[in-house]
């Protein structure tokens, strides 16, 4: 049997429905094992591996040398190996880089995503229905027989084996929709998934990184440090992650551009990181300079009938 996925049939980016199971085949998972494998990894990327508990998974992102993110991640541990989480389009770039530098420690990466089914669950009955098919899933990372269940908040990610996964959809009697849905509460929680469109192009704290414990300015030395330690002690950001939604008549991408209303008229604004599209309405993250008000005027390049206006974030950049 194979998992058969739909397209959502609901205005997603205004509602969600009490139950919501997502196939996140656009997410993919690196496996690191090794004697060396996490002070490897902790050597590399702007969370603190080292300090990684059992029952937790962090935000980090890994860098080139001067400081911009090659890849944005979600990082827990399960037993001897350590797991990254993060879209497939950026894992493609990410692991040869990787890859290149475990040569000189005793450490393997591997692309495993073809081993597991990754399934976003939400919902106000998401907590009921991760209970009565996989245990207890209260901790932020739960080892459960199927494989691992991520809990965020009130949503969890499920990271199965392929058969259990046909099994409980199954057995459910629910529909599994596509990535969209879920996207757009990732876009909602101003998350910084960051897709191969702008891999190298960001700093950390352009993406907001330090405000969702992404990044350890206490750890040491790892790749790109210099540059984010700087922008921390001695300012020189100018830019952040925005979440934004209105309408528009083009179909949008990660490529496409946002413009901002000045005196003078619209200007280019910012890059779009992640977006979603039901009809003509879109939610999107985008990067934008830092001082931009939430009451800013901003359309998308090349079609003057848009509008797309600010949400406000779910968390704090005042720490900037």
């Amino acid at each position: 049997m194979t998992i058969s996925v739909n397209q959502p049939d609901w205005d997603f980016i205004a509602t969600s429905p009490e139950l919501m199971l997502s196939s996140l085949t656009h997410m993919g998972l690196i496996e690191i094992t090794g004697e060396q494998g996490r002070s490897f990894i902790h050597g590399q990327v702007t969370t603190d591996i080292t300090s990684l508990g059992t029952n937790e998974w962090k935000w980090g992102a890994h860098c080139d040398p001067k400081g911009k993110m090659l890849a944005s991640f979600r990082t827990f541990s399960i037993g001897d190996s350590l797991f990254m989480l993060l879209p497939k389009s950026t894992l493609s770039l990410d692991l040869p880089q990787l890859q290149k530098y475990a040569v000189f420690s005793k450490a393997e990466l591997a692309d495993v995503s073809n081993n597991y089914q990754i399934i976003g669950i939400a919902g106000s009955q998401a907590q009921a229905f991760a209970t009565e098919n996989f245990g207890d899933v209260s901790q932020a990372i739960n080892l459960v027989e199927q494989g691992v269940i991520i809990r965020d908040g009130e949503r969890f990610i499920a990271i199965i084996n392929n058969a259990a996964a046909e099994t409980i959809i199954s057995q459910s009697g629910q529909t599994l929709i596509d990535a969209s849905a879920w996207q757009a509460l990732e876009i909602k929680a101003g998350y910084p998934n960051i897709d191969a469109a702008h891999s190298g192009q960001y700093v950390a704290q352009m993406c907001n990184l330090q405000a969702i414990n992404g990044i350890s300015f206490t750890k040491g030395c790892y790749m790109g440090q210099e540059t984010i330690a700087r922008m921390k002690y001695r300012g020189g950001n100018k830019r952040a992650l925005y979440i934004i939604s209105g309408t528009t008549k083009q179909t949008i991408s990660t490529d496409t551009q946002l413009e901002i209303a000045l005196e003078d008229g619209f200007r280019r604004g910012g890059n779009i990181i992640e977006c979603v599209q039901y009809g003509d309405k879109v939610l999107l993250t985008a990067v934008l300079p830092n001082d931009t008000e939430n009451t800013a005027q901003l359309r998308i390049a090349g079609d003057e009938s848009s509008q797309l206006s600010i949400i406000e974030l779910p968390y704090s950049l005042a720490d900037a």
